[in-house]
Formats: C-alpha cells, structure tokens, sequence
C-alpha cells in the first residue's frame, strides 16, 4: 500500500511539472505575440526652422501591431520645460492632433519640441515601446517691415509695372497681389527686392489695387499699398467670323481631345474654351521658370516688315452662321509678313518652352529673367530647344498657322509671372526708360 501511495505523488508530481510547462509555453507563446518590437511612428509638422506663434503644427502616430497608448508633446526653452499636449491616453493604431504655441510663455528665441509616444505591446513589463522625436524651431512673432524704394508706378490697364523695395530680414516669399492674381518678387544680389507686376486686364482701375506682401521665414506677414496711377483702357470690340471651311481645315487636329463632341463646331467650342484656359493655365506654370536675373538689354524687338492684325486686350466676339457662338480675349498682337517669315529672338533670354501648346500651335517662350518672358505662337517651325540660351535677334523659327491660327503669322505675346501684358509697351524705348531701367539704375546706384 505504501508503494501505492509513493507511485500516486509521483504521477501527481509529473503531471503538475508537465502543467507548469505548459503554462510557461503558453504564456511565453501570448508574451512572444503581444511584445512585439516595433516602436510607434511619429510625424510632426511642418518641420520648418522658424515658426510664428500663430502657427498650426501636428503631430501624427502610427502603430498598426500593437496598437497606442500614450503620448506627450514638450516644449524645452532654456531649460525650462513646458507642457504643450499632456499625456494623453489614446487607442487604436492612428491618431493625429493639431496644436499652436499660443500661450504658452514661449519667447522668441530657438526652443526644442519633443514628442513622445508608446504603444502597448508587453515589452518594458507592460510599459511598451517608447518613441521619441525632437526638432529645433526658432520661435519669430514679429512681422518683416518693408521699405518700397521706387517712386514713380505708372501703370496701364493690361500692361506692366516695377516696384523696387529693401526688407528688414530674410522673406520666404514677397511679391504684389492684385485680387487674386500675384506676381513674385526676386531678391538681387544687393539683398534688394525687385518685382515686376502686371495690372491685369481684366482688373477694374479704382477697384483693384496693387500691395506690397512680404512674409517672412515664420510665415508672418506684411502688407503695404505704394503709390500708383493706372489709366483705365477701352479695348477694342472684334467679331471673328468662324466659317465651316475654317472648321474643317483646323478641328480636325483637335478631335481626339474631345471626343465627346459630336460636330466640328462643338469641337471649336471645346478648343476655344476649356483648352485654351488650360493652355493659359500652363503658361503661368512655366512663368515660373526663371531666374533672378535681368537677361535682357534695350527695348524688345518687333517682328521685322509686320502689319499688325490684331491688338493686345482685343474683345473678340465668334460668329457662326450669323450667330455669336463664343467668346474670348485676345492676350497678345498679330503680326503677318510674308508666309514662313524669319523669327527673331525679342530679346537675349534662355528658352524655357519650345512645344506644340493647343490653340497656340508650336510655342517658344523665352524667360529674359525676374519673371519676364517672350510668347512666340503659330510657328511653322521651331529652331530653339528648351534650355537653350539665345541672344537679341537671333532666329528662332519661323511663322505659321499651326494651333487655331487660321493663317500665316506671328501671334506674339509678353508675359509677366506668366499673365500677359501689352508687348507694345516692352517695344517702347522710352517707356522702358522711366518705368523700368530707372529704377534698375536707381538700386544700382545706391548699392554702390
């Protein structure tokens, strides 16, 4: 009975060894897939280096396995630590917050952001894996102050203008804001600011008015008006006859734009309307391909033996079958010589656009440098490649009717920061003289 009773505790003993096993690999099993070891990910923003105490930052989180569990934003100015989000419980694998830096003591001066994150894996004895991320701002709340130099801004309805001005620290971003329309200025090499503007022909004299916006690295921001005087402008009334010889001599190339259009003349509308507004829309783009840095000498050149066909700011009404159908602006001037008539560079400037652009046909754009650019359309043949430098006078096609052109000529525009001006004005010695090089000549001056 006694060897009974011993074998009994024995098979008890194995049988409870076998249990803590059991356990102790199920539980390292369920510790193995909840401590996983993959810490949250964190995102702040913006990560700039100067910031204003108005700005919106954010801070997002991820943590797709295990899940969140807390997080804590600091800020750390001078040792001094204060508390911009305390620790917040949160769950689920995302999250986001938006927060500013208003009111909390902050001066204006580098301070350091920390963020600190977990997520509830059972690693760290439940505590989970730590993430942290820090980042270095400045903290800026004062305003750039901005000094405009130039006097004298005589404008015209549809043309351009120059205003010359000094700011009191670095600018992440200046220039002048007519309505909704904004030209950039572009900093010299004496640390001067320069920007050439257009008072757009669609804006109302009296209404609409140019100011002077600078914002600085911390996105604070000044606004000024200057002195203007800007003459308002009746622009001619046309009416373009759109026959069906015309429709079928040019929609065809267009059809496979619009291939819902059922007739040429749906197709016509298509082009004269929604194209050519994309066609516009991609000029400012490139607008934007320039450099800080007057390519240019002298008064633009107009194409040689040319009759003008068409003026700058043209209201043309279209007319089919004795009915207005459409219409549009003509943003630039018609010039016809004789069929295929040499095209000579305006001006000296780098090609930034030599391509085949809808109702323009094959372009060349070429940047003269602060924002200012030559539009050469309908050409027959292009003779420049983009990224090409070319000086005054040099051929750079040849013209055409391609595009919407419905014959041989040179439709020839000038642009600022991409919005079309009068080229009457840029091919006017005199008005270069004192709305432009006067100014130039005034920075170069002083800085000397």
């Amino acid at each position: 009975m006694a060897r009974r009773k011993g074998q009994g505790s024995s098979r008890k003993g194995t049988f409870l060894v076998f249990l803590l096993l059991l356990l102790l690999a199920g539980g390292g099993t369920l510790y193995f897939l909840n401590a996983e070891g993959t810490p949250p990910q964190i995102t702040l923003t913006p990560q700039t280096s100067y910031i204003g105490q108005d700005a919106q930052l954010e801070v997002a989180l991820q943590d797709p396995d295990s899940g969140l569990r807390q997080v804590t934003v600091t800020a750390v100015q001078n040792g001094t630590r204060i508390q911009v989000l305390p620790p917040t419980d949160i769950r689920g694998g995302q999250w986001q917050q938006a927060f500013s830096l208003k009111n909390l003591g902050l001066r204006e001066a580098p301070f350091e952001l920390q963020v600190v994150a977990t997520d509830r894996s059972w690693r760290r004895l439940g505590k989970g894996n730590i993430a942290q991320v820090q980042h270095q701002f400045t903290l800026d709340t004062t305003m750039p102050s901005v000094g405009v130099q130039s006097v004298h801004h005589n404008l015209n309805q549809g043309g351009s203008g120059m205003v010359t001005f000094s700011a009191s620290e670095p600018l992440a971003r200046a220039g002048v804001q007519i309505g909704e329309s904004f030209f950039p200025a572009y900093q010299t090499e004496n640390d001067d600011w320069i920007c050439l503007f257009a008072f757009p022909y669609f804006a109302t004299p009296g209404e609409d008015h140019p100011v002077l916006v600078a914002e600085d690295r911390a996105a604070n921001k000044f606004r000024t008006g200057f002195t203007y005087h800007v003459n308002a402008r009746n622009f001619p009334q046309d009416r373009i006859r759109v026959s069906d010889a015309f429709l079928q001599a040019k929609m065809p190339q267009f059809q496979n734009d619009f291939p819902e259009a059922g007739t040429l003349l749906q197709v016509f509308l298509q082009v004269n309307g929604p194209m050519r507004d994309q066609n516009r829309s991609w000029l400012r783009e490139v607008g934007q391909k320039t450099v800080a840095k007057r390519l240019w000498e002298g008064k633009f050149l107009r194409l040689p033996n040319a009759a003008r066909r068409a003026s700058f700011g043209d209201q043309r009404t279209y007319v089919h079958g004795g009915e207005a159908i459409d219409r549009a602006t003509h943003l630039g001037v018609d010039l016809a010589s004789v069929a295929r008539a040499e095209v000579p560079a305006a001006n000296s400037g780098r090609v930034v656009f030599s391509d085949f652009l809808g109702i323009y046909g094959n372009v060349v754009v070429i940047d003269h440098g602060f924002g200012l650019q030559s539009l050469y359309a309908h050409l027959s043949k292009s003779m420049v490649q983009e990224g090409q430098e070319v000086t005054k006078e040099q051929i750079i096609g040849k013209t055409g009717a391609t595009g919407l052109a419905g014959g041989d000529h040179l439709h020839f525009a000038m642009l600022v920061s991409g919005q079309p001006v009068n080229p009457v004005e840029w091919w006017d010695t005199n008005w270069i003289a004192n709305n432009i090089l006067s100014k130039w000549e005034y920075l170069q001056e002083n800085a000397s």
